[in-house]
């Protein structure tokens, strides 16, 4: 036998052979390996390192053994005496009688992390446990991997499931689980590079009887305690479940133990009983069993389980299920992302629930209900999130702000390496506080270590709340004296307790006056001036599982009563982890409208009226699963929560968050429609450009049906350019200038480029806007090019138009002079057109006229104005073919 005490195991074999051979390898290292033996598995263990003492094996598992042995490696706990015998010596190996480290499949494969199932026993099908490398759904497929692997020499075969209809192909076949186990960790399959998992068909009865004597030894250890998280009606956590399904009675003994847990809400172990005898017990219509089980999942936040069972019951008994059934299954829909069913699943809810004559306690009609889930789903929220440093493979929540740069928080990270005390509720180390140092600019937290001896207990202590001056804290813990006290349900409540700081250590905690034996108390919160207690509880006055109550701190110390903060707050469901700022109230819950199951909420805060206007914080802060613990700095918007989603370190696992608030909107914009100029009828898939005072272009949009445009965040009173075309319209430009932090106008009206063309005394001619020109000057002004652009644009829409072009000037001046400036005016006008890319074939003639063809009666005879000799300075396009 081996020497009880602590080994440091580097590798576990099958085959002595292969044992033997790891032992020379190691030899040569400059190490000692020995080897011993499980007398029932006959596992053969390499071990390095032997201590009686668990210290100094984890110091020299910590050190690598002085550094000669880098590789993976493992501390085995034998209970057992008394000899070692060396490897190297021809004498058999040692046995090992029993370890701490493997007490039934289901534990230990998940502490190795070895994926598993387990399926009801099959016809024809030895029952034991199966290495997996590969499933199909066509049979061909499954028998052309098996042959394949054959050829390699794995003793490979293929099993059918009905249940499921897939196929299975196996590397290998073990009647004992620790063999299974030990070849998906040895090196023995190293041969093969594929990803395996194990696959249990059937429970022979010895393996249920040792895992239920396991189990019940187990038990005698720790008495059960109620969970720190969710501070609930455990009345209602025990379940009213008086409906069986006829068929041969639920006497199993695995069974018995399954409801036994269940009765005393230790849910981890339950949900695997029950697990366990479905498996075994598939095709046997069991409501209770199958609801227990979606029930032990579901009180444990697993939705993924909870909605496998869920579904089960639905299929099976939809016409049995209660409101509570209804709801939970919604809510483990929604967990898992399955929304639409889960709206659907809440009608029925609805519906259920007014048939139970509790309709009253609906508070959302349906629509407005999914019209709520909607707009949540829809939107994402601006936060910046971070899985922070300090969290543990177990549960990590209820931040809470501590001094300057503290945060102290609830954890079951286990410092005691062997003796750790498990919670049965979630099979996880009991809560104790725990402190750390928050680093300003990254937001990670570090460095965490317990919170005062004072207050951490051998039980729960979570939840904490510190006065502004942080002398005085308030904090959740199971309800005991020098042992857990019990209502007459055996059940042990929570209550809050408050201790003081003296001398800078903090005292011994005492309850609180409105605590009771009879119900919970606890997740306490303090406004930011210390004057008011906000706390969770089920006391009678509650309007649904779990509410929001305040009280107020008064001057010498004591409490008013409790006031619940009502229907606006809380539901008939779970109301849970307030944190209330000087603006607004947080709080968790899964009975107003969410995305998952226990989302953060926040409502506003009114001096006269109370809270108000409930909101879902949205995602990404709110999952699919429970989002809770939310705590925020409103200056800088920051602050953290704890979430059970997928990609955590552990269970529960604690975020930061940094909520980005965005800069004020920038409201400079320009605006308009687009409209046909005769019609007036709007413009569709118009393209309006906007240009900088350089004619760069800056941004376009093609405009709607509606013929509508507008262009955002623009620079404050600053000039553009607004350009507009379309098809067989003149472009339109216009000079827009913006204002500041104002919405700018503009109607856009387009002309068609036949228009232009028009018949005047039977001439045909195109119709621009006057050509003007300054007195006694022959160049093209900027107003004049612009409507020779549109006579350009005519040009080119009808290649086969010649024109001729008739300039004229006003009576001022020489008449024969005025002959000369009118004929360099139609010479500049037809340049001007060729140097848009007009053929100068196009164009007849450019003949000036001087003042021989006066408009008006300016003839030099009466007295006009300069706007009246304009109009007689002028080109003209008279239409010879096209």
């Amino acid at each position: 036998m081996a020497a009880s005490g602590y080994y440091i195991v580097a590798g576990v074999f099958g085959n002595p052979e292969n044992a033997q051979k790891a032992v020379l390898k190691l030899s040569r290292q400059g190490l000692r390996p020995r080897i011993i033996r499980h007398r029932e598995s006959n596992l053969n263990y390499v071990t390095l390192d032997f201590s009686r003492d668990w210290k100094e094996a984890i110091s020299r598992c910590i050190t690598n053994l002085e550094g000669k042995h880098k590789a993976a490696k493992w501390i085995l706990q034998v209970a057992e005496e008394p000899s070692l015998v060396s490897a190297n010596t021809p004498s058999e190996p040692t046995e090992v009688k029993s370890t701490k480290n493997a007490t039934d499949f289901k534990s230990e494969a998940k502490r190795l992390k070895i994926a598993n199932r387990s399926i009801a026993a099959i016809k024809g099908v030895n029952e034991g446990y199966y290495t997996i490398a590969g499933v199909f759904g066509a049979a061909s497929n499954a028998s052309r991997f098996a042959h394949g692997l054959k050829r390699k020499r794995f003793n490979s075969g293929t099993l059918f499931n009905p249940g499921g209809g897939m196929h299975y192909v196996y590397l290998n076949f073990h009647k004992d689980w620790r063999e299974a186990i030990a070849q998906n960790t040895s090196k023995s399959k190293k041969s093969y590079k594929g990803k395996t998992w194990i696959l249990k068909v059937g429970l022979p009865e010895r393996e249920i009887a040792e895992l239920i004597s396991s189990m019940e030894k187990a038990d005698s250890e720790n008495a059960a305690e109620k969970d720190n998280r969710p501070v609930a009606n455990q009345a209602e956590k025990k379940g009213r479940f008086n409906k069986r399904s006829s068929g041969k009675p639920l006497n199993d003994k695995l069974l018995e133990k399954a409801d036994q847990y269940f009765a005393k809400m230790w849910y981890a172990e339950a949900a695997e009983l029950y697990e366990l005898f479905l498996s075994q017990n598939e095709n046997e219509p069991h409501f209770e069993v199958i609801q227990k089980a979606g029930d032990s999942h579901y009180f444990n936040t697993n939705m993924e389980r909870a909605y496998y069972w869920y579904d089960i019951l639905y299929s099976r008994h939809k016409e049995e299920m209660s409101a509570d059934n209804l709801f939970k299954y919604a809510h483990s829909l929604k967990g898992t992302g399955k929304y639409s069913r889960a709206k659907r699943l809440m009608r029925l809810y609805n519906r259920q629930m007014a048939k139970e004559e509790a309709a009253a306690l609906n508070r959302y009609s349906r629509a407005k209900n999914e019209k709520v889930l909607d707009n949540i789903l829809g939107t994402e929220e601006n936060f910046s999130i971070k899985n922070i440093a300090v969290n543990s493979e177990y549960s990590d929540f209820a931040p809470m702000f501590y001094s300057e740069n503290k945060v102290v928080f609830a954890s079951a990270m286990d410092s005691s390496f062997f003796s750790t005390r498990r919670y049965k509720w979630n099979n996880q180390p009991y809560l104790d506080l725990y402190v750390a140092k928050i680093n300003q600019e990254s937001d990670e937290v570090r460095n965490a270590v317990k919170f005062s001896k004072k207050i951490n207990t051998k039980y729960h202590e979570a939840s904490v709340a510190f006065s502004p001056d942080n002398e005085t804290m308030y904090f959740t813990r199971n309800n005991y004296g020098k042992k857990l006290k019990r209502d007459k349900n055996g059940i042990n409540h929570l209550k809050i307790y408050m201790s003081t700081k003296r001398d800078g250590e903090w005292t011994e905690a005492r309850e609180v006056s409105f605590n009771s034996d009879s119900y919970s108390t606890g997740h306490p919160a303090l406004s930011p001036d210390g004057k008011q207690l906000y706390f969770v509880s089920d006391m009678p006055g509650s309007i649904g599982e779990t509410d929001i109550f305040v009280v107020d701190i008064l001057d010498d110390g004591q409490f008013s009563e409790p006031r619940n903060l009502g229907p606006e707050v809380n539901t008939e469901r779970r109301e849970m982890f307030p944190f209330i700022s000087d603006r607004k109230l947080y709080f968790s819950s899964d009975g107003h409208v969410g995305i998952g199951g226990l989302d953060i909420y926040e409502a506003t805060l009114d001096e006269e009226n109370g809270f108000g206007g409930v909101r879902n914080i949205g995602k990404p802060v709110n999952s699919k699963v429970d989002d809770f613990s939310y705590i925020i700095n409103e200056e800088t918007q920051k602050g953290f929560f704890a979430s059970n989603r997928r990609g955590g370190k552990g269970d529960d696992d604690i975020y930061s968050f940094k909520r980005l608030i965005p800069e004020e909107a920038n409201k400079n914009a320009i605006a308009g429609v687009v409209t046909e100029l005769v019609s007036g009828e709007v413009m569709p898939e118009a393209l309006v450009m906007l240009l900088d005072e350089n004619n760069r272009k800056l941004k376009e949009i093609v405009t709607g049906e509606d013929g509508s445009f507008v262009f955002e965040d623009l620079d404050s009173n600053t000039k553009y350019t607004l350009k507009t075309v379309k098809g067989d319209y003149f472009d339109n430009e216009q000079l827009i200038t913006t204002r500041d932090n104002e919405l700018v106008e503009a109607q856009v009206s387009m002309e068609r480029l036949k228009e232009l063309i028009a018949i005047e005394d039977g001439i045909k001619k195109l119709k621009t806007e006057m050509i003007y020109f300054d007195f006694d000057r022959h160049y093209i002004r900027s107003d004049a090019s612009k409507e020779l652009d549109k006579l350009v644009e005519v040009m080119n829409e009808y290649q086969d138009m010649v024109i001729r072009i008739e300039s004229h000037t006003d009576s001022r001046g020489k008449r024969a002079y005025n002959k000369y400036l009118s004929d360099q005016r139609a010479k500049s006008t037809r340049d001007y057109l060729i140097s848009k890319g007009i053929d100068p074939k196009r164009i007849e003639s450019a003949i000036g006229y001087g003042e021989e063809r006066l408009l008006n009666e300016c003839d030099g005879s009466v007295r006009c104005s300069s706007a009246k000799h304009q109009m007689n300075r002028r080109s003209e396009f008279i239409i010879v073919s096209m």
